[in-house]
């Protein structure tokens, strides 16, 4: 079985974040960073090399596949940002209010923070932090 390539590295966060060319960008990830930090109640760790995460979780599908990943989490990526919010995308009422975006599978993706409703945000990264661990494990 393959082993996940992207593992909690010991990286800076706000490196990361300060590294990236628009200010834009880096001001949507800083307020990102803060709401994700409001409701996780933990600080940030750094993903690989791009994503920024909260939050243990320790997952074991029926398959017998099993790792470590982060609850809540987002990457600032060239053409939009990646928002790792599982469920939150089956949230419709929420999801309807939200703004301008895209969804996946366990990801949402925003342009601009500008474009959506930070309170929806916020109760959007709420409701994937308290309900992860068991969204993940059901798989």
């Amino acid at each position: 079985m393959a082993e996940l390539k992207t593992k909690k590295t010991k990286a800076n966060v706000s490196a990361f974040i300060n590294s990236l060319k628009d200010e834009t960008l880096i001001a949507d990830c800083n307020k990102i960073v803060s709401i994700m930090k409001s409701v996780a109640k933990c600080e940030p760790k750094m993903w690989g090399k791009a994503i920024i995460g909260f939050g243990d979780l320790r997952y074991k599908y029926a398959s017998g596949r099993e790792g470590d990943w982060f609850k809540i989490g987002f990457s600032p990526r060239k053409a939009q940002i990646s928002l790792y919010l599982m469920g939150a995308a089956r949230c419709t009422e929420l999801i309807s209010k939200f703004g301008k975006h895209k969804a996946g599978m366990g990801c949402i993706y925003i342009k601009r923070l500008s474009d959506v409703d930070e309170k929806i945000l916020k109760k959007l990264v709420k409701f994937s932090f308290d309900n992860a661990e068991k969204i993940l494990n059901s798989k």
